[in-house]
């Protein structure tokens, strides 16, 4: 992945993460105290190291709860803070980062290469002490996540299994996201077909399958997800009727450790059915995981007609599972 590539992503990522934090006190301006929330819960090393420190993601928003609470005192203002309510970015519009935030990421990008680990040095070294504040809140310093920082980066990553969803004649899309809770707790979310509308923004209920439909999900048994015709916040979503309804279909399953949902479209012949595979990894504060979307390629002319669109496929696949991981770490948040 180039270093364009990976600012890019880290930049998306980031700013979901950062302003759904935003979103759960009302605020549309996403600053350096949701910027520092939004590495906490990277699946890169700077959420690693932060993590393996003592980081936890209660543990950071008490600090900044606690943080404004302490400036607001400062200058006389002597007020109960509102209890946070839940996550509503994907619901509304209108946030953006603050100027001095987007500033220190474009420094990122620009000495650093954009990724996780640039953007929470720079986030060190940023000259107000709000960093060096909430630190101090979690019974940290700069140098102790600078040392978390690089014996994180300087630990080889784990070895990978290969796909669930990977087939020879697959293209796949690929993305990891850190999950802050258990792994059994998250398996009890994506191994249950009927929680499949919490987490998977394409499914908005989910009905029997004919005789096909069981209580239990075993390998073969099967559901349709009805594609939602409203978005999040309100808009109309324009999906033909020959697509509303999707068969998914449990193709793979190991308890704790991997599951993989193949969707199909019953209603056409046009669909081309996809894998989506998650594996769970334990890691420190939650649960690593390690998101895939397959789908076979097309034969004959339309692969070659295809071929000069692969890599728009699979960015497009790679937008699809940061929503999907995104999603499902929404639940726990």
């Amino acid at each position: 992945m180039s270093s364009f590539t990976t600012a890019a992503a880290t930049m998306q990522v980031l700013s979901i993460a950062a302003m759904e934090e935003a979103s759960r006190r009302g605020q549309r301006d996403a600053d350096l105290e949701h910027l520092f929330l939004a590495l906490v819960l990277s699946d890169q090393s700077a959420g690693r190291a932060l993590r393996a420190a003592g980081v936890t993601l209660t543990g950071a928003r008490d600090a900044v709860d606690a943080m404004h609470s302490d400036q607001l005192r400062a200058i006389g203002v002597a007020v109960d803070q509102p209890a946070p309510g839940r996550i509503v970015f994907h619901e509304t519009r209108g946030y953006e980062w603050t100027p001095r935030a987007l500033n220190l990421l474009k420094h990122a990008g620009d000495k650093g290469g954009g990724d996780a680990a640039a953007v929470l040095r720079e986030l060190l070294a940023e000259p107000s002490g709000l960093i060096a504040d909430l630190l101090a809140r979690l019974s940290l310093s700069v140098d102790q996540v600078e040392t978390a920082l690089t014996i994180e980066q300087s630990t080889p990553p784990p070895e990978r299994p290969a796909d669930a969803a990977a087939t020879p004649r697959a293209v796949t899309g690929r993305t990891e996201v850190f999950v802050p809770a258990s792994v059994e707790t998250v398996w009890a979310l994506v191994a249950d077909p009927l929680r499949m509308p919490e987490w998977n923004p394409s499914v908005g209920t989910i009905e029997p399958d004919g005789n096909d439909h069981t209580d239990t999900a075993t390998v073969g048994s099967s559901w349709l997800a009805i594609t939602p015709t409203v978005h999040p916040d309100g808009k109309p979503a324009r999906v033909k009727r020959e697509f509303r309804r999707r068969r998914v279909q449990l193709v793979d399953t190991a308890e704790l450790v991997r599951i993989a949902w193949q969707t199909s479209y019953p209603d056409t012949t046009r669909g081309t059915a996809n894998v989506l595979s998650i594996e769970l990894t334990p890691a420190p504060g939650g649960t690593q995981l390690r998101l895939a979307m397959s789908w076979a390629r097309s034969r004959g002319w339309r692969r070659i007609v295809g071929w000069p669109l692969r890599p728009l496929q699979r960015f497009l696949a790679w937008l699809g599972l940061v929503q999907i991981g995104g999603g499902i770490s929404r639940v726990f948040r």
